[in-house]
C-alpha cells in the first residue's frame, strides 16, 4: 500500500513538474545564470518611413548604428535605402551616409571590421522600377551589395559583391585574415515552382573572401532549413552559429576547423533575426520570439547549448532584428526596431530603439 501511495505521488509530482517545465520553456529555473537590468529604452529614429533590421558596431572612438528605411514598408520595394548613423555616447546620433541600389530592395545591413575598413553589407532583392509582388519573389536574383569607409567619413558608392549571385547574404565575422558571410540560396539554384523538392529547399552557405568583396563557397551551415545565420569564431578557431529555421525551431550550429562539418542542434523555439555575440565570457543572443501576445524581441543567455531568456524588450507587431555593443563598464548597449508606438494621430510607427542592459551583481 505504501508503495502504491508512493507511485502515487511520484507520478503526480512528474505530472506537475511538466506543466510548470512547459509554461517556462527558457529553462527559468537556472538561477546560477546572471540576472539583466534593462534600462533608458528610448526610439533614437523615426522619420516617418519604415525602419528596420538593425545593427551596431563600436569603431574607430564612434559608436555605428545601421538599419533600412523605406517609405512604402516592410517588404520588397526599390525605394528603400539603408542609412549609416555615428554617435560618441549612444545619445545623438548623426547620419553619416544613405545609399541605395537602384531596381533592388536593400534590406538586413550588417557591420564588418575588416582590413583597417569598415563595411555594410547588404541583400537585395530584385524589383524593377516598382513594388515586387509576392508571388513574383525570386531567391536566385539575390545580390549582394557592400559600401566600406576608412575613416567613417568617406564611404564608397555600393560595390557588387562578386559570388553572391542568387544568395541572400546575412552576417559576416572574420577570422584570421578572412571574412566569411552567410549566404541563403535555393538547392541546386531550382527555377521549379510547387511544393516539391528542390524547389522548397534553400540552403545557408557558407562565403569566404580575402578582400571581404569577392567571395567563393566555403561549406554549408543548413543543408535543407537554410536561413538567416549570425556567426562568431572562437579563439581557437572553433566555430559557433545560431541560425533561424524559418518559423521551426532555430538551430545551434558548431563546428572545428575547417568548419566543413557541422554539428547541429535544435534550440525549443524559433528565433528570428537571431543576433550572437561575446558579453564577458558569456553568450548573448538576441531575436524576436513567438508568444501569446504576439511577436516580440527576446534576448537569452546560450548556457549548456539552450537558451535561457533573460529579457523581453518592448516590441510587437514587426520588430526585433538587434545588434549589440559591450561597452567599457562591462555594461552593453541593445538595439532593435518594432512597430508597437502610435504617433499622435495614432498611427502605427516603426521605429529603432535602444536600451542599456547591466548585468545585477
Amino acid at each position: 500500500m505504501e508503495s502504491v501511495r508512493s507511485n502515487l505521488y511520484n507520478s503526480f509530482m512528474r505530472f506537475w513538474f511538466l506543466i510548470l517545465f512547459s509554461a517556462f520553456p527558457f529553462s527559468a529555473f537556472t538561477d546560477d545564470l546572471p540576472q539583466v537590468e534593462v534600462t533608458n529604452i528610448r526610439r533614437v529614429f523615426h522619420n516617418g518611413e519604415h525602419n528596420a533590421f538593425t545593427d551596431m558596431i563600436r569603431w574607430k572612438g564612434k559608436f555605428w548604428l545601421t538599419f533600412r528605411t523605406c517609405p512604402d514598408g516592410h517588404m520588397v520595394h526599390p525605394t528603400s535605402r539603408i542609412l549609416i548613423l555615428s554617435s560618441t555616447d549612444t545619445k545623438e546620433w548623426k547620419q553619416e551616409y544613405e545609399f541605395s541600389v537602384k531596381r533592388r530592395d536593400v534590406r538586413d545591413p550588417h557591420f564588418l571590421i575588416f582590413q583597417d575598413r569598415l563595411f555594410v553589407y547588404t541583400g537585395t532583392w530584385w524589383t524593377g522600377d516598382d513594388t515586387l509582388p509576392r508571388e513574383d519573389y525570386n531567391i536566385n536574383q539575390h545580390l549582394g551589395y557592400a559600401v566600406h569607409s576608412e575613416d567613417g567619413s568617406s564611404w564608397t558608392a555600393p560595390i557588387q559583391l562578386e559570388g553572391t549571385y542568387g544568395h541572400y547574404i546575412w552576417r559576416a565575422a572574420t577570422y584570421g585574415d578572412k571574412a566569411y558571410l552567410c549566404g541563403r540560396r535555393k538547392k541546386a539554384y531550382s527555377e521549379q515552382v510547387g511544393e516539391d523538392p528542390p524547389a522548397r529547399v534553400v540552403e545557408s552557405a557558407m562565403l569566404v573572401s580575402d578582400d571581404g568583396l569577392v567571395w567563393k563557397f566555403h561549406s554549408l551551415f543548413q543543408p535543407d532549413r537554410g536561413d538567416e545565420t549570425a556567426f562568431l569564431f572562437e579563439d581557437d578557431g572553433s566555430l559557433l552559429a545560431v541560425s533561424r529555421s524559418g518559423s521551426a525551431p532555430a538551430h545551434l550550429v558548431r563546428a572545428d576547423p575547417p568548419w566543413k562539418e557541422m554539428k547541429r542542434i535544435d534550440f525549443e523555439d524559433y528565433v528570428g533575426g537571431p543576433l550572437l555575440t561575446k558579453w564577458g565570457n558569456r553568450y548573448l543572443v538576441g531575436g524576436r520570439r513567438s508568444t501569446g501576445n504576439g511577436p516580440k524581441t527576446a534576448l537569452y543567455w546560450l548556457e549548456d547549448e539552450s537558451l535561457h531568456q533573460f529579457a523581453e524588450l518592448p516590441s510587437g507587431g514587426d520588430n526585433s532584428y538587434p545588434g549589440f555593443v559591450e561597452l567599457d563598464d562591462g555594461t552593453g548597449v541593445i538595439s532593435w526596431y518594432s512597430s508597437h508606438e502610435k504617433d499622435e494621430s495614432g498611427n502605427e510607427i516603426t521605429a529603432i530603439y535602444l536600451a542599456n542592459l547591466a548585468i545585477k551583481e
